[in-house]
């Protein structure tokens, strides 16, 4: 893949992200996402797959991977049935390449590295296999299997242009700042009927596609959707994806719909219904590196589950901090 054919679409001038404190509809103020010109930075954005040259098979092959998960990795799968019928796409936007959208632009740059949930330096594969048990509920694929193989030749395309060791700006998921009160999962009741409940179903079940092979819009929680183990049953992850991104077709990160508190209600509500079970108890070998918003116990800080789980993450984050400056003197 030739960087430098690529370079001048990616010189595309996108205005940065600050914070404005505006109203939100509930019971405080949020801050949240709009465009500034006077503080001008360009969020990492990727190329269409439709640019992959027509002979990079493998490339094009891990594409369709990560776009139609389900089919040929799903519980009906034509090469193998090791996963829940989501399509990694459902939580990694238009194929990993979208500003705050989950996207794939530092994985490359970052692996291998040692990651605090497993105390390990891990792999790329070993990323991708993560998400393979925890976020589509299945089973790790074979590292050598021409499937693993074109997975990450296409997140090598993705993030080929990232120097190593780099996280681009519109890396990964949006940061929100924490509210000043616990996320609220009866509030996010209501935000989820008003605003997500016509794709995701009334039960989080999502829209299965006519066929089987996978999913329109996919469930949120229920036996086919992430289980208790994947990042996005942590609060914040699954808020600062849902800010920039849902509702689906009408949110970015610059034009978000919902306000943080919004987004952070209804990820206390959706992270509140049932879901698959994964046996975590290998995860956090060093329990002080566990993230605030971890919701398992043990904790090293002296906050209970609950707190961890829904807020209000300040108190946890200003102990955290008190802490480190006493050891540090």
């Amino acid at each position: 893949m030739g960087t430098i054919a690529k370079l001048p679409l990616r010189t595309l001038v996108v205005f940065g992200i600050t914070t404005a404190v505006l109203a939100s509809c509930g019971d405080e103020k949020t801050d949240t996402v709009k465009a500034d010109k006077d503080s001008a930075v360009t969020p990492w954005r990727g190329w269409s797959h439709y640019s992959i040259k027509p002979g990079d098979t493998l490339e094009r092959y891990g594409h369709e991977l990560i776009s139609n998960t389900s089919y040929y990795l799903g519980p009906k799968g034509t090469v193998a049935p090791i996963s829940n019928g989501m399509n990694c796409q459902n939580c990694h936007v238009e194929g990993g390449t979208i500003p705050w959208g989950n996207n794939y632009s530092a994985v490359v740059s970052t692996y291998p590295k040692l990651r605090a949930r497993s105390g390990q330096i891990e792999t790329v594969s070993k990323r991708v296999n993560d998400c393979f048990e925890r976020s589509l509920n299945g089973k790790a694929l074979d590292t050598n299997s021409r499937e693993m193989k074109a997975i990450i030749a296409y997140l090598h395309w993705v993030g080929d242009e990232v120097p190593k060791g780099e996280s681009p700006a519109g890396s990964g998921i949006l940061d929100l700042p924490y509210l000043e009160r616990a996320a609220d999962p009866a509030k996010g009741k209501s935000v989820y009927i008003a605003s997500c409940q016509t794709c995701h179903g009334a039960n989080g079940e999502g829209q299965p596609k006519p066929d089987g092979s996978g999913y329109v819009y996919p469930p949120l929680w229920g036996p086919h959707s992430y289980n208790d183990g994947a990042g996005l049953f942590r609060l914040s992850r699954f808020a600062g994806y849902v800010k920039a991104n849902m509702p689906f077709l009408q949110a970015t990160y610059d034009h978000p719909v919902l306000t943080d508190a919004e987004a952070w209600d209804v990820a206390a509500f959706v992270n509140s219904q049932p879901r698959p079970k994964k046996d975590i108890s290998q995860d956090w070998p060093d329990i002080s590196k566990k993230p605030i918003d971890h919701p398992f116990g043990p904790f090293s800080d002296g906050f209970g589950e609950e707190q961890h789980k829904f807020g209000p993450f300040k108190p946890i984050k200003e102990a955290r901090d008190a802490a480190k400056k006493s050891v540090s003197r």
